[in-house]
């Protein structure tokens, strides 16, 4: 196995050229935190290392605008973006503990490839609501731009939110633009203690249909207790924390301190560290989170998203059949290399997705050069 070390998008292009010549796949990587994470695949072929196609091209704090290379580190960004109070909305999660990689690794190309999003997604939107524009190669080796520097600016097809949770199957990003939120001054966490699953998701559904607009609703099956998190400045804050204290008027609810670092945990899957679980996420309508909890019987489980996502521990199962049929789709995030070759990671597709799937992929990578197979086959 080669490693190709690329510092600029002209060596990116390079890479891409002699990969399509010597019709050699490439195996597009970063700071390699989710190497375990995907499709068991036999043969990576040649490794193309973004990692050091890192830096911060442009940050306009004024615009709420910020420019990067995909090496570029998550903490870094996120660091950089403090120093303003501002902060990346989708929240991204560290998945690398999980994945037996060291923590506050990961890159934010990986985060886009992944569409990794932590709690507060369900306030802000997922990392494909915040990708503006970027700069990529394709399969010919031709770089190209998407997008742009505002929201409002598709025109045609809206290839960021294609890029967004394509694992890097679609080439190699060198470049991407994203729109950064204010900082709330204070955040604030309410616990409801001593509620089972139905109760809890209900109350958390009441908050999430309310004005309230929380960066955190939780379910934590191991301690029966929802959790709501609801940031602003001082006066505002009170006024959400009373209305939020109306609305789950009848249950013991107390305020709780580390609401940001718990719901962090949550995000990152971190519940399941030191555990043996196949570790699942499974996105599910909301009112149905509790039933799909049930019907699993996970000794190990949680809900984010007011339900909307359910994090959920397992010995060896396959649970895309109970997700599809609750109206949802599942993905395995951890498991053992042979369970990953024996379960399909990523849902399975029916057959016109998948034509439209291999569609798209030839679109972009007609050679089949980049991470071949990595989330499903041919793909």
């Amino acid at each position: 196995m080669t490693d190709i070390a690329a510092h600029s998008e002209a060596e990116v292009v390079e890479a891409v050229r002699a990969a399509r010549d010597w019709k050699s796949p490439l195996n597009i990587v970063g700071a390699r935190t989710k190497r375990a994470f995907g499709r068991a695949v036999a043969s990576w072929g040649t490794v193309l290392d973004l990692s050091e196609l890192s830096g911060v091209v442009a940050y306009e704090p004024e615009e709420l605008i910020l420019t990067v290379r995909p090496g570029t580190p998550v903490a870094e960004i996120e660091a950089l973006l403090a120093a303003k109070n501002q902060q990346l909305g989708f929240d991204p999660a560290d998945w690398a503990p999980l994945l037996g990689a060291p923590a506050n690794a990961g890159t934010i190309g990986g985060a886009i490839a992944a569409n990794v999003a932590g709690s507060a997604a369900i306030r802000y939107g997922r990392a494909r609501d915040h990708l503006l524009g970027f700069h990529a190669v394709n399969g010919l080796g031709e770089p190209y731009k998407a997008g742009g520097r505002v929201v409002k600016n598709v025109t045609g097809f809206d290839l960021p939110k294609l890029m967004c949770g394509s694992f890097g199957t679609l080439g190699p990003l060198t470049e991407i633009t994203l729109r950064v939120f204010p900082e709330a001054p204070l955040s604030a966490t309410l616990a409801v203690t001593g509620v089972d699953a139905e109760t809890g998701l209900a109350l958390l559904r009441r908050i999430w249909s309310s004005p309230l607009e929380a960066t955190g609703l939780a379910y934590v099956a191991a301690e029966a207790v929802a959790v709501v998190r609801l940031d602003g400045a001082r006066e505002p804050l009170a006024e959400k924390l009373a209305l939020a204290r109306d609305l789950l008027a009848g249950h013991e609810i107390f305020e709780i301190d580390g609401g940001d670092a718990l719901f962090r945990d949550l995000g990152s899957g971190a519940p399941f560290l030191g555990s043996a679980f196949d570790v699942w996420r499974i996105a599910v309508p909301p009112a149905g989170a509790a039933q799909v909890a049930a019907q699993i019987a996970s000794p190990l489980w949680y809900a984010d998203w007011a339900g909307g996502m359910l994090w959920i521990g397992t010995n060896g199962a396959d649970l895309h059949e109970i997700a599809g049929t609750a109206g949802g789709h599942a993905t395995l995030v951890r498991a053992s290399e042979e369970t990953r070759g024996r379960i399909d990671v990523f849902p399975p597709e029916p057959p016109e997705r998948a034509a439209l799937t291999r569609s798209v992929k030839a679109a972009f990578d007609p050679l089949g050069l980049f991470n071949p197979g990595r989330m499903y086959e041919g793909v």
